[in-house]
């Protein structure tokens, strides 16, 4: 078990930030805080020129006060931020095989009474290791780019290392994941909204719900309050996982509703979260070995070939691929394997589907061949 780490501290917020300016300049001048006229040095006429040179304040206009409804939607943004105290109960299962675990009945743990309307988004100030904290938005299509994503790569999140490994669909092990989602809030090199994250978590963990949320503001044109809150083990500096909360506000959940928590692994590599070092996972890989190797000597290998009188093939043209074969489908990624490729174990269960069928078949519904296994 993991204890969650992180909490909103020193967050920014982007159109909440004006109505709560508003509101701190309504509070001053009803407060009555300015200069005093008392001056131990000076009499009444130094008041009074003081007071001739001070041109007197215009009223403020009302149209630039926060109305009633805005100012209960700040209190409800401060009560979002307050009301999660992530490191103080929430137990993270241990990894288990799967690359996301459902917490608390897919329930998120964030208040749902009062929420705003207004679409925002805080991201908490990196710690003293440079670690990312908890980032929320309320995401709506206004938060949302309409241009597309720019360079990151000039940001190194805790814990970054370029490294390559063959068995990583796209090579890198590791991604500049956004803890809120680019096509979400048009955030590009936001040091606090990016972290150190496998290809694993970013793509199979975490895109599949940032996707749920945009396809549904996009149809709705509801919010969908948002939360990603990174787990970090003690100083380790690159986080163990990532916990994933959403809520459409408008339709009360009905829409969307989640509560996950995505762990931080890439299938057959270990990962020092400490600092970031990786290396194969031998056990894993002498698995896939026996795998290939058993599959080597099979009946036909142990009969030996069959006699080329029986079984003519013009050499120029590939071997068929019998009608019934069976294929791993990835429901997800839209790929087809065959059943020993070592991509099949990396699949979470709910992606995987088993298909008899040719070839031709598969391709025809939409599939493409996977390159490790070449089906």
């Amino acid at each position: 078990m993991k204890k969650l780490h992180g909490k909103y501290s020193d967050a920014k917020t982007g159109k909440a930030s004006l109505l709560l300016v508003f509101l701190l300049a309504a509070i001053l001048s009803l407060s009555g805080c300015g200069k005093t006229q008392e001056d131990s040095g000076a009499g009444s006429e130094a008041v009074e020129t003081q007071e001739a040179e001070q041109a007197p304040e215009k009223p403020q206009d009302p149209e630039e006060l926060p109305t009633e409804e805005q100012r209960e939607e700040i209190l409800a943004i401060d009560e979002i931020a307050a009301s999660f105290e992530p490191d103080a109960s929430i137990e993270i299962p241990d990894y288990s095989g799967d690359v996301y675990v459902v917490m608390n009945d897919n329930i998120p743990f964030f208040t749902k009474e009062n929420l705003p309307t207004t679409s925002f988004a805080y991201y908490s100030e990196l710690d003293e290791l440079g670690r990312c904290g908890t980032a929320c938005a309320n995401v709506g299509r206004d938060l949302m780019p309409e241009e597309e994503r720019g360079d990151i790569s000039q940001i190194k999140p805790s814990g970054w290392q370029s490294v390559k490994y063959e068995q990583v669909d796209g090579d890198y092990l590791y991604n500049r994941c956004h803890l809120i989602g680019y096509q979400l809030s048009g955030e590009n090199a936001n040091e606090k909204n990016l972290i150190t994250g496998t290809r694993y978590l970013n793509v199979q963990g975490m895109l599949p719900f940032e996707n749920l949320i945009a396809d549904y503001v996009k149809e709705t044109g509801n919010h969908v309050l948002y939360r990603a809150a990174p787990v970090f083990d003690g100083e380790d500096l690159v986080a163990y996982g990532v916990l994933l909360e959403g809520w459409s506000v408008e339709d009360e959940g009905d829409g969307v509703c989640f509560n996950v928590f995505v762990y931080n692994v890439q299938p057959d590599i270990v990962i020092d979260y400490a600092d970031g070092d990786s290396h194969l996972d031998e056990s894993a890989l002498a698995a896939t070995e026996e795998t290939e190797k058993a599959g080597n000597t099979g009946a036909d290998a142990q009969n030996g070939p069959e006699p080329e009188s029986l079984s003519p093939q013009p050499a120029d043209d590939p071997e068929p691929v019998p009608a019934g074969t069976d294929y791993i489908l990835n429901t997800n990624t839209g790929k087809f394997h065959y059943p020993d490729c070592r991509s099949v174990r990396q699949m979470a269960e709910k992606n995987k589907q088993v298909y008899n069928g040719s070839r031709d078949e598969v391709i025809g519904m939409g599939y493409v061949p996977c390159k490790n296994c070449n089906p």
